[in-house]
């Protein structure tokens, strides 16, 4: 952390949180994340080097805390954090968030994400397997959800209950929180293949981004 030398709350704040990729390390930890591969799976172009470092900035500035166990969890002054990032949201919905760019649509950034908020509560048998693939991309995913949802790259070999098929810019619409998924196998924008019974699950098991209220809220 490099000093901005000015007695300014916003000086020591920015000093703390101004680094590169900072800012989505507290995003993460807000969210659910507390280990340091699903740190580095969750952020693409983050290198372990660099996430180390971050890592032991926010400890010593404790903003963090590393667990015995390995675990990365916020202190007080990390949830502290909370209205702060997610007005970052807020304020990012409504002014900078329009059509995605081609190169911020990573299909595997994306499947992380969505594997991760999958409510196994919420699917109709013990093991449940929904196969994506993208109209305009060639790579296929299998999430096979037992106790929790797992992310293949391969084919499991298991039977596959629902086939979501998509563009990769509906689908992270959808995820993002423009419209719902619901909305968007209706309207045909993502489609969703597979008996009534799993469908519906999997409508119902379907949790967006934790920052999807937001960008509803300030989507025309």
């Amino acid at each position: 952390m490099q000093s901005y030398g000015q007695y300014c709350p916003i000086s020591r704040s920015a000093e703390i949180l101004g680094d590169r990729w900072t800012i989505h390390i507290i995003r993460d930890l807000l969210t659910g994340t507390s280990r340091f591969n699903e740190l580095i799976q969750g952020n693409p172009g983050l290198s372990r080097a660099l996430l180390s470092r971050r890592l032991q900035q926010l400890v010593r500035a404790d903003v963090i805390e590393h667990r015995d166990d390995g675990s990365y969890h916020l202190t007080p002054a990390g949830n502290d954090l909370q209205p702060i990032v997610f007005g970052l949201a807020q304020w990012g919905a409504r002014w900078t968030f329009g059509q995605p760019q081609p190169e911020e649509l990573d299909p595997d950034l994306l499947l992380w994400w969505l594997h991760r908020r999958l409510d196994p509560a919420q699917l109709p048998t013990p093991r449940f397997t929904v196969h994506v693939t993208f109209a305009d991309h060639p790579k296929q995913y299998w999430i096979v959800v037992e106790r929790e949802a797992s992310l293949c790259l391969a084919d499991p070999r298991f039977e596959v209950d629902v086939t979501m098929h998509s563009t990769l810019s509906a689908l992270y619409r959808t995820y993002l929180g423009h419209v719902s998924l619901a909305e968007a196998h209706t309207r045909g924008d993502v489609s969703l293949r597979g008996s009534k019974v799993a469908v519906r699950g999997l409508l119902a098991a379907f949790q967006q981004s934790p920052v999807a209220e937001l960008v509803r809220a300030e989507t025309p």
